[in-house]
């Protein structure tokens, strides 16, 4: 009898042990503004190259411009997000910049296949456009959640299926790509309407779109990320 409550006494805590999930990383207000800025910039300095050294646009050349914005802007986003990413113990800072790399075309594939779903043209002339496309929407979308989240599909379906991110680096990565993706599908309207005009053709008018609400997410963003702690205290209360 006695035997049997030594090893009762033993085995309980064990059983009874919780399991420790590190939460997600938070930072401060300057810090998120720093990213934001970065991106932006990022975006204006692919712009910038595009009209004065390559004297192009998104209407006169789609798919260079395309390329270039992503080109500019992948080592800025992921040499960024990957500074924050989670389980900093198993995961180092090189870990977390190649599971973003890793992102980069299995984030291309998913929104091509979605764009493809919801219409966009399947030709061998759109091809390379429509690729060049869902590689930026890639570093707007799963890339940022690549580096801080990797492969924890908990993670993913609580921020991007539930909309409930959880820290200020949540909300950068969720508000940024429901606004890309949001901003996309706006820009997708003016497509079948018959104004003739050259930026309907895909997919000049949804890549506006993206950019649009990619650029109103990285504001509306900072004021989430403003309002967070707040937020928490009245929880907690």
């Amino acid at each position: 009898m006695d035997r049997r409550k030594k090893v009762s006494k033993e085995t309980t805590p064990a059983a009874s042990k919780p399991s420790v999930v590190e939460a997600s990383p938070s930072i401060s207000f300057s810090e998120a503004f720093t990213v934001n800025l970065l991106c932006g910039l990022g975006l204006a300095l692919a712009f910038f190259v595009s009209n004065n050294i390559y004297s192009i646009d998104l209407v006169t050349d789609p798919s260079l411009t395309l390329f270039l914005i992503s080109i500019i802007q992948l080592p800025i986003v992921i040499l960024l997000y990957s500074r924050y990413r989670l389980n900093r113990k198993k995961c180092s800072y090189l870990r977390a910049v190649g599971r973003g790399i890793i992102g980069v075309p299995v984030g291309a594939l998913l929104n091509s296949l979605g764009a493809i779903a919801l219409g966009a043209p399947v030709t061998f002339q759109y091809l390379p456009k429509t690729l060049y496309w869902s590689l930026m929407m890639s570093l707007f979308t799963t890339v940022p959640a690549s580096c801080v989240l990797g492969s924890s599909w908990a993670d993913w379906k609580r921020i991007f299926a539930h909309t409930k991110p959880n820290g200020s680096v949540e909300y950068l990565i969720c508000l940024q790509a429901h606004g890309a993706v949001i901003g996309g599908w706006f820009g997708a309207w003016p497509m079948p309407l018959d104004w003739e005009r050259p930026w309907q053709e895909w997919p000049i008018s949804v890549s506006y779109g993206t950019l649009a609400g990619y650029l109103v997410a990285l504001v509306a963003s900072l004021g989430f990320v403003l309002a967070h702690p707040r937020l928490q205290h009245v929880k907690n209360e």
